[in-house]
């Protein structure tokens, strides 16, 4: 299983970009997907995450600005960035929960990670 995600690079504050992960490979089930950020010195943390029946979840810091949003037939899922800040440079990082066979069960895979820069 491969998560590959797009999209990431500069922007201007105020701007947006729209970042994309799509997962590969051979597995029966996706349970929710997401993404994180980690920025220099900081911890990872949530941006925001969706379940398999679209319900979504946003850190406080990206509500009303960020979006996200899953293709379960493409096994994509997106996030669309608005109103950046440059608090929002990070490297973000695809992750999804998935099952790759049914006698097994889930478990967490994330993809490498695309920088976001923020910056005038």
């Amino acid at each position: 299983v491969q998560l590959q995600a797009s999209g990431g690079g500069l922007a201007q504050p105020g701007g947006s970009l729209r970042l994309s992960c799509a997962a590969s490979g051979r597995f029966v089930r996706i349970n929710d997907m997401g993404w994180f950020r980690q920025a220099p010195g900081k911890q990872r943390e949530l941006v925001a995450d969706i379940t398999g029946g679209g319900g979504t979840n946003y850190a406080n810091s990206v509500l009303g600005r960020v979006f996200i949003a899953r293709d379960n037939a493409k096994n994509t899922v997106d996030l669309q960035m608005n109103s950046l800040l440059p608090e929002d440079t990070a490297v973000y990082y695809c992750t999804a929960d998935i099952r790759v066979h049914w006698g097994r069960d889930s478990r967490r895979y994330w993809g490498k990670g695309t920088q976001v820069t923020v910056s005038s």
